[in-house]
């Protein structure tokens, strides 16, 4: 009989047990969620003062600064990428550059909810993409969670219905830029350092957003939108920064689901900042994408359990 997983809290000096680090890989992922989504109702708040170009320009300025100070502290500032990763990493580049305008785009003109919980059916999309693109196996349990999640897509979409808001299609193409980040992000060499990549792609989408200025009105800054979208960039520091400790401590496949804690932090400041009340076929459709993201990841955790057995096994 296999020995029970000890569960016990470590005690002082002692070495973290598995359920201390899946523990901390929790609480990391949630805050880097809430992090993200704090930083989402911020850009949104400022975005009747501000153009779109505007606010990612300037936030993204402070980004770089904070990252870039993390990247030099790591040692990850002056890496030099191989022709293959930097390939990998302008397809990644172009990638986020397009979720991040269309989600954007579709945040300034519909309820934080919505776009939030659209974006939610990613895990799923990828999945799908790593199945046709990179030939990852995905068995029929996957293919039906998949499918099922998109439906539950098409329920807050609601297209063609009364409550339709033609900017969620907006959301919908940011799924599919992001898709292709994430999907190029999992085709890199293991040795390119996480911080690397993350200061790329923040100067790169402050770039673009710098080079599309002149095409757009430029409005008044004041003081306290630097206030704004300064805090807006410590927000999403905080997104990346605890997003990769998540990374580093416990099992992914208990750790990754604790991604859908950004929903309950979407609902409450929609609710509270925005007087956005979620109406019944959203709560509905956004508990399709959750729990069908949520099975998806607890079926890779299946079948990678089940990799590592028939390992042991032959061995």
């Amino acid at each position: 009989m296999a020995a029970e997983p000890n569960t016990r809290t470590a005690a002082p000096g002692a070495e973290p047990t598995a359920a201390d680090e899946n523990f901390r890989g929790a609480l990391f992922m949630a805050i880097s969620m809430a992090g993200f989504v704090c930083n989402d109702a911020t850009m949104k708040w400022i975005s009747g003062e501000l153009n779109l170009f505007q606010i990612v320009f300037l936030r993204g300025l402070c980004t770089i600064v904070m990252i870039g100070a993390l990247a030099y502290w790591r040692g990850d500032l002056f890496y030099r990428p191989d022709r293959r990763d930097a390939r990998i990493l302008t397809l990644r580049l172009f990638g986020e550059v397009g979720g991040t305008f269309c989600f954007l785009t579709a945040l300034f003109n519909m309820p934080l909810a919505n776009a939030s919980a659209i974006l939610q059916s990613l895990p799923l999309v990828v999945t799908l993409g790593a199945a046709l693109f990179l030939g990852e196996k995905v068995g029929w349990r996957r293919y039906t969670a998949i499918f099922i999640g998109f439906l539950g897509v098409l329920i807050i979409v609601r297209p063609g219905m009364e409550g339709f808001n033609a900017f969620a299609l907006w959301a919908v193409a940011a799924v599919f830029f992001v898709t292709i980040r994430d999907l190029s992000t999992r085709s890199l060499s293991r040795g390119v350092p996480s911080m690397f990549v993350t200061l790329t792609t923040a100067v790169g989408v402050t770039v673009t957003s710098g080079l599309c200025l002149p095409f757009a009105e430029w409005k008044p800054v004041e003081a306290g939108h630097f206030l704004f979208l300064g805090g807006a960039a410590v927000l999403v520091f905080i997104g990346y920064l605890f997003g990769i400790m998540a990374m580093r401590h416990g099992e992914i496949g208990f750790i990754s689901p604790f991604r859908y804690t950004i929903m309950v932090w979407a609902i409450l400041l929609g609710l509270i900042v925005f007087g956005e009340v979620p109406d019944l076929w959203t709560l509905i459709g956004t508990g399709i994408v959750v729990g069908m993201g949520i099975y998806t990841f607890y079926r890779e955790r299946v079948r990678h359990a089940g990799i590592l057995s028939r390992v042991a096994r032959r061995r």
